[in-house]
C-alpha cells in the first residue's frame, strides 16, 4: 500500500427537513466520482440515529488526485448546493492509515 494513499471522512449534517435533497445530491456524486481515476472508495452512508447526518467515506490515491476531485464541475454543483441544505459546515478527516488487519478470505 502507497504511503499516499488518502481516507476522507465527511461528516455533513442536513437542515432538518432537507434530508431527501441532500441525500439526492449526494446520490448524484457517486457514480462520476467512483469512475475517477484516482477514486479507490467513495462510499456514502447515514447515520442510523440521525437521518439529516450524512458520512462520506472516500479512499483516493493521493492528495493530487483527491485535489483535482474538487476541481470537478459535478462536485462543484453539489458544494453550492450545500449552501442551503447544510445545517452546519462539514466535518473533515483526512487521515492516513498506520496499520490495518484484514479478515482472511478463505474459511475451514
Amino acid at each position: 500500500m502507497s504511503d499516499s494513499l488518502l481516507t476522507i471522512i465527511a461528516r455533513i449534517k442536513a437542515q432538518p427537513g432537507l434530508e431527501a435533497r441532500m441525500r439526492q445530491d449526494l446520490l448524484s456524486l457517486l457514480a462520476p466520482t467512483r469512475a475517477e481515476s484516482g477514486c479507490i472508495t467513495f462510499d456514502l452512508l447515514q447515520d442510523t440515529n440521525d437521518p439529516t447526518v450524512f458520512v462520506l467515506y472516500e479512499n483516493w490515491k493521493d492528495q493530487v488526485t483527491l485535489d483535482a476531485h474538487f476541481q470537478q464541475p459535478y462536485v462543484k454543483q453539489v458544494l453550492q448546493a450545500y449552501e442551503e441544505t447544510l445545517a452546519e459546515p462539514i466535518a473533515i478527516l483526512s487521515l492516513r492509515k498506520i496499520e490495518s488487519s484484514r479478515r482472511s478470505q478463505t474459511r475451514e
